[in-house]
Parts: structure tokens; sequence; C-alpha cells
């Protein structure tokens, strides 16, 4: 084995615990820095007034055995997720009054016939086949793209493995087509209503609708019901709370309110990280749990050229509005589904879609006795957020209550009388979550995944990385696990070091995960 060097990764998401943890359990030495008091950033929970909040995400999927989370844990050595299934996943509420519930089982079929009618029965074919494929792929973790002729050999072994798996199915040209064309060539036939629905879900999934996102992508984006949500118990953060929990065991370290503030190169190359508290900590490689703005931010002049090149504000994508509410129980049957969409008219975002996710009856330790804890959020632009708040913050402020009123209303058709008996009220802009999650603007959710070649390979340079929902395979706890494995597996062959035995690589099929299930 190489001599061990010490590895520093910046942020303690989703991804970067999940790469942190299978380099500790290989022995490397590893060293996690988080700006703020708890693991997850977007995908972290945090305390307020008694509650227990999701900061941005809240659906968790791929924890079917043989699914991303299984993978991970078997890969850095987790026994268990504090895990319980939530079937159906949610309901979506479209212009019209019409409820659409998505079921992970066989009753998703009678569902979709019932509100679309026998005119989807093609759409939903193609995107069951679709994403079973991709999914089947991006399990494999393939170095997508390509960045080194190693990434380029393990790609085509990784390829004939799946071509392999089904052949016949795979060599159709209609599946080399969908990697050049948008979900919208499949919606073409399609009714209205069929239309609205998948836009507001791709929404949500891919950061984009059918028109313009990429149709692997968004037939995988699609299907995350089908393949089961959780939910966790105390708050999605439980996902990072695990995973610092296995960097911890397997010798690493996990160090809260270090703040990096750039990263230290002499001739070239990275050699430590400093942090505003003044803490300078070795780096032979380091490893950035942050957006490409972020990034470019702290290596400074020193910035490979891709990050050099990017616009001076993050794009193309979305911020978020958020909502926190805390509010009586009694107006929600404890039985109800967790989460909501709610579509109230296109363009759909800034408040004209939102997302709602309560807190399960059954998780007391989310909510004070007798209440419960609710996350309501909107894709929004930042610019309009920022220029308020930089020249005029008094429309700021009449902007964000504007919001805030909009999204109660349209929450108010799932929960009637919720801001009567609210307790609590709490907005959050993209200004907000620049704030807490560090992120450049706001900046949420990753690229719209509108091409399979455009995503951001994760080595920046030769002692630089990046992990998280800005490489492939994009948005979603589930994905940014299975970038960060891709990112420790490259690290460790670098070292010299072997990949554990704990998991095996090519995982079950979707058809028996969902048996056990």
């Amino acid at each position: 084995m190489a001599e061990v060097e010490p590895i520093v990764v910046i942020g303690a998401g989703v991804g970067g615990l999940t790469t942190a943890a299978m380099l500790a359990q290989a022995g490397l030495d590893v060293t996690v820095l988080e700006a703020h008091v708890y693991p997850g950033g977007c995908a972290g929970t945090f305390f307020h007034k008694h509650y227990h909040f999701e900061a941005g995400a809240t659906l968790a999927g791929g924890f079917y055995p043989g699914g991303p989370m299984d993978i991970v844990a078997r890969a850095v050595g987790i026994d268990a997720w504090p895990a319980h299934p939530s079937e159906p996943s949610m309901t979506v509420h479209l212009p019209d009054g019409q409820a659409i519930t998505r079921y992970g089982d066989e009753r998703r079929i009678d569902e979709h016939r019932r509100a679309f009618g026998k005119a989807g029965d093609a759409f939903w074919r193609w995107q069951e086949i679709r994403a079973d494929a991709l999914w089947d792929l991006a399990l494999r973790t393939p170095a997508w793209p390509p960045q080194s002729l190693s990434d380029a050999s393990g790609l085509v072994a990784d390829g004939v493995q799946w071509l392999a798996g089904d052949l016949l199915r795979r060599l159709n040209p209609t599946l080399v087509a969908d990697a050049f064309r948008p979900v919208a060539a499949h919606l073409r036939e399609a009714p209205k209503s069929l239309r609205l629905f998948v836009d507001a879900q791709l929404l949500i999934a891919a950061q984009t609708t059918s028109a313009h996102a990429n149709a692997l992508y968004g037939a995988s984006a699609l299907d995350l019901p089908r393949r089961g949500v959780v939910h966790l118990e105390g708050g999605i953060g439980a996902i990072a709370e695990t995973l610092a929990a296995a960097v911890r065991r397997h010798g690493g370290k996990v160090l809260h309110r270090q703040e990096v503030e750039r990263i230290v190169y002499e001739r070239g190359r990275p050699v430590a990280v400093e942090t505003r508290r003044g803490q300078r900590f070795p780096a032979r490689t380091v490893i950035a749990n942050l957006p490409p703005w972020n990034i470019a931010r702290l290596a400074g002049e020193h910035a490979p050229a891709a990050l050099q090149r990017l616009p001076k504000n993050p794009e193309p994508g979305w911020g978020a509005f958020m909502v926190y509410v805390g509010f009586d129980a009694q107006i929600a049957d404890p039985e109800m589904v967790l989460h909501h969409q709610v579509i109230e008219r296109e363009p759909l975002g800034e408040g004209n879609s939102i997302f709602l996710s309560l807190s399960p009856a059954w998780d007391k330790g989310r909510a004070p006795a007798g209440r419960r804890a609710l996350t309501i959020s909107t894709h929004t632009a930042l610019a309009p957020w920022w220029k308020l708040f930089q020249f005029d913050r008094n429309h700021y402020e009449q902007r964000k209550q504007h919001y805030v009123d909009r999204m109660l209303r349209a929450a108010e058709r799932i929960l009637p009388g919720l801001r009567a008996h609210a307790d609590l009220i709490m907005p959050g802009t993209p200004v907000t979550f620049q704030r807490f999650t560090r992120r450049e603007q706001g900046w949420v959710g990753g690229f719209p995944q509108t091409s399979l070649f455009q995503g951001w390979g994760p080595r920046l340079d030769r002692h630089l990385w990046m992990v998280g929902d800005s490489i492939f395979p994009g948005q979603s706890t589930a994905a940014v696990a299975l970038g960060g494995l891709r990112v420790a597996r490259a690290i460790m062959r670098e070292a010299g070091v072997r990949e554990s035995a704990l998991q095996p690589r090519v995982p079950t099929s979707h058809t028996a995960a969902s048996e056990v299930m």
C-alpha cells in the first residue's frame, strides 16, 4: 500500500460523508469539515422552537434490497438505516381538483389508468422499462463522464455486463434515441393532465420539465415512488447522522463549526485546508461536497480551468422558497399520506406548484406533544431575491410574505384550517439557504437533467474532487450517495487500496427487491 496521506472532505452532505466513510473504512486518513452544527446540508434536519424540520430535501428513496442505499450501507459497514417504508409515497393534486396517488406496488397501474385513461399506458410502459435499465446501470456506479483511461475501461466493462443482463431489450434502437431527446417525445399523444402531472413530478426530481428533461434521466427520475419511499426516524438528516457515525467508527473525523475559507496550494497542488476559525488541516487530497461555484471561490487563482470558466452566478438551476410550519396535529389524519404536491397553475414553481411533507404521527421526536411539523417548498429563481435583498429590503420582506400567504393557501387544500392552527410559521428564501448551507446564492438541486453529456466529472484536477448533486447520477440522496461511492473507489485505486468485499458490485433486480419489501 502507498503511504497514507491526509484527505479532507469539505462539507458533511450525504455525498461527502459516503465518500469519507468508505475511505475511512479502507484505513485512509480522513477528516470531514462541516460549517454547520449538524450534518446533511440540504438533506439535513434542524431544530427550532421544539420542532425538528427538514431543511430542504424531504423525499428519501433507494433503501430497497440491492438499491442505492443498501449498496452504500454494505460498502461502509452500516448495519441498518433508521428507515420506515412509506406506501403510498405521495399524492399529486391537479388544478382541476383531481388527486393522483403514487403507489410503489401494482396499484399504480390502476391509478394511472383511472387518472389518465388507457392513453397513458404506453408512456408508463416506456418509463418503467427505461428506468429499470438506467437504474441497473447507475447502481454499478459507472465512471460517467469518463475522465481517464481507467474510467473508460471500467465504463466499457460495466456496459458489457449491463448489456448482457438484457441484451435484446437494451440493443433496442429507441434506447439510443432516448439519449438525445426529451421526455416530451413520449408524451405527444398523451392527455394534457398526464403531461402536467409528469412536468410537475420532473420538476421536483430532475429540476426541469418534460420539454427539456433528457428521456433517460427523466424516466429514472419518475421512478422514485415505484422503488419505494421511506421516512427516516428523526427526519431526513438521520441519513447523514448515520453516515457520520460510520466515518467516526472507522477512525475518521467529522468536525462541525469548521467553515472552510480556502484551499491552500503549493507547487500547483493542495497541501492544506484553512477554516474561518484559523485552523489549518493538512490535505494531500481535497474532496469538496459543494457546488462548483463554491469550490472555485475556495481554490481562488489555483482553481482548475473548468471552474474559472463558470459564469459569475449559478445557472442554470433553481433556488427554493421554504415555509416551515408547526401546527395542531388534530387537523391531520394520522394515517394520511405524508407527501403532497399541489399544482395551482402553470408555469410551475414560484408558488404555482408546491411540495408538502408532514412529519409522521409516529415520530414523536419531530414535534411537541399534540403537534406536527410541516415543510412546504416551491422552486424559485435566484436573481430576484438577491436583487431585492441587496437593494430594496422592504420589498424583499413584502415578497417573502406574499409567497408565504400563497403557499399556505395552497397547503390548505390538503390541511384545511392550517393557518388558524399553526403556532409557528417560518419562511426561508435562497438568501436563507446560502446562510445556512453555504451554497453559493442558495442554488439547490443541482443542474437540470437536460442532457447525458453536460454533466461534470468528479475529478477537477489530480488532487481535487467534487461530490454531491453536481456529478452523475445527479439529484436525490440516493444519487449523491452513489456518486460518493464512485469517488471513493477512484481514490482507493490510486492509493493502492482494495475495496472491501462487504457488498456485491452487481445489484439485485428491482423486481426481486420489491418482493422483499
